[in-house]
């Protein structure tokens, strides 16, 4: 019984072998081109210089702010001078109402002069003027909690946090993944097995709840301004939102975080019964309700009679936050996409199928931008309508989780794409890409076309800074930008678009039961 069970297992391997050296052997690699690719990318590269306009001029870029409008113009314009065709900002839908941060000051005037580190939270008003006047501290731990401050915080500047714990860290800033971390992105998740909620995400979740809760009470009591802590070291401030892009949505008060560091010495200073006199002007302008989101949009397009009507896209998105310039967040997504397609274009590829850059608008509103467009374009969830481009559509390959170098690429469960993918890498194994992982990963601008069938990918990267310092924070800026791993990562996005555009068939599909696209009524 175990001498059959053995054989069975045998010929199983050997049959999983056969079907893998028989995918791989189907695709035909141009060694020549990727020899190219890499000459352009990593010798030739321009990324430098986009990035310095991305992070530097046209930044930050909330969703359809001008900033954001101004950067898209500039974009179309260096696609229209590099010979991309169909260059456009296109509309997707209704943002909302966007936000513009035009003026912010802050300090601690009694009982010393200190200039504060902070940012408004977006989507909250302008102070309207200066104001000026004594902190006062809130201790509440329950909404019960804030009976004993009802009458007393009119035009208050309130902190709403108690001192905040910045432990010394002995862990380094930065990281690569190691050999054993991407080993282990190879095997399986355990079967069965439910991770426990994170105790100190179960803690935010909770303090959300009470934050939002005094936000309604110190509205209530006519309070000026919200201060709370930004929760970074080093004077790294991590900030986003206080308020809704929604029409009509109500207004909440002015609301700003600052450096802990500042933070924690103003609520010291006010649990020794010192008086702390601050001053905090802020001026924010929003826009008109329902404005036009748009993604901004290029291509090479394909040449092959037979396949040109199919798309091969890569991206990432083109919104940031307002504290930093979005340099990691995603100007690099958006620099390796646009430099990808320079290569392309520089090398005089002519592709079979069109290649089709975009730059989503809004991702950190919820992917409201790539949502957008694969509704418009591929398939629509809510009416659950199928559109006529949904069966064009090779691949999606995206961008997004920080500056460092490609390691691989996450296959989001479609086991077909994966002798694929090793084949495609075999040639650039020498530059750090190697790993094909079954697992999913979520988080980024390829999860609207993975939830509706569509194959979007998420490449494998290097944390570096990312999640220490960079995301959502105001060291999000240029500096913090690898340009050697950012070369290496749009030299492997041009790689994998130009295996996509060029191989006979479109990548395979994972399983989704669409429904046949809507017929199309002839004009009269």
């Amino acid at each position: 019984m175990k001498r059959n069970l053995l054989v069975r297992s045998l010929i199983i391997v050997l049959l999983l072998i056969f079907i893998s050296l028989e995918t791989g052997a189907q695709e035909k690699l141009d060694l020549q081109m990727v020899d190219r690719i890499r000459t352009e990318g990593l010798t030739n590269s321009k990324i430098t210089d986009l990035l310095i306009y991305l992070c530097d001029v046209y930044s930050p870029r909330l969703p359809d702010s001008p900033q954001y409008v101004q950067a898209g113009e500039w974009i179309v314009g260096k696609a229209k001078e590099l010979g991309l065709a169909n260059a456009a900002m296109e509309p997707y839908g209704t943002f909302g109402r966007s936000w513009e941060l035009q003026k912010f000051y802050a300090a601690m005037t009694a009982p010393q002069y200190m200039p504060i580190i902070g940012y408004p939270k977006a989507w909250t008003p302008g102070t309207n003027g200066l104001v000026k006047g004594p902190a006062v501290l809130i201790t509440a731990k329950t909404v019960a909690d804030l009976d004993k401050y009802k009458g007393k915080l009119k035009d208050a500047i309130v902190l709403t946090q108690g001192e905040q714990d910045l432990p010394i860290s002995f862990d380094p800033m930065a990281s690569r993944l190691l050999e054993t971390d991407l080993d282990k992105l190879l095997l399986a998740p355990e079967p069965g097995v439910r991770r426990p909620m994170n105790p100190q995400m179960q803690d935010m979740a909770a303090r959300q709840q009470l934050q939002a809760a005094i936000g309604k009470f110190l509205k209530a009591e006519g309070a000026g301004v919200i201060v709370d802590s930004g929760r970074g070291k080093f004077g790294t401030v991590f900030v986003s939102s206080g308020g809704s892009r929604v029409k009509g949505a109500e207004m909440p008060l002015p609301a700003i975080s600052i450096a802990t560091e500042h933070y924690n010495r103003i609520v010291r200073i006010l649990q020794k019964d010192i008086p702390v006199t601050l001053e905090i002007e802020v001026q924010a302008r929003f826009t008109a309700d329902d404005l036009p989101g748009t993604n901004v949009i290029a291509e090479i397009p394909g040449v092959d009679k037979k396949l040109q009507s199919e798309i091969v896209m890569l991206g990432g998105h083109f919104d940031t936050w307002h504290s930093g310039t979005g340099a990691t967040d995603d100007g690099a997504g958006c620099a390796v996409a646009f430099e990808a397609m320079r290569i392309l274009k520089t090398l005089g590829v002519k592709p079979r199928r069109t290649i089709r850059m975009a730059l989503w608008d809004a991702e950190e509103q919820g992917f409201v931008g790539s949502r957008g467009y694969v509704a418009n374009h591929f398939y629509d969830r809510t009416k659950k309508e199928k559109k006529a481009e949904y069966d064009k559509l090779a691949a999606y390959f995206n961008f997004d989780n920080g500056s460092g170098k490609i390691r691989g690429i996450y296959a989001q469960n479609n086991s077909a794409v994966v002798p694929i993918f090793e084949e495609w890498l075999k040639p650039i194994r020498d530059l750090g890409a190697a790993t094909v992982t079954l697992r999913n990963t979520g988080g980024t601008d390829h999860l609207p076309f993975d939830a509706v069938g569509l194959p979007g990918f998420q490449f494998i990267q290097d944390d570096l800074e990312y999640d220490t310092l960079t995301h959502h924070s105001n060291m999000d800026v240029y500096d913090h930008l690898s340009r050697g791993d950012l070369m290496q990562a749009a030299t492997v996005m041009a790689w994998f678009v130009y295996n996509a555009a060029m191989r006979e068939e479109k990548l395979p599909r994972k399983y989704f039961d669409a429904p046949a696209p809507a017929p199309q009524r002839r004009g009269n």
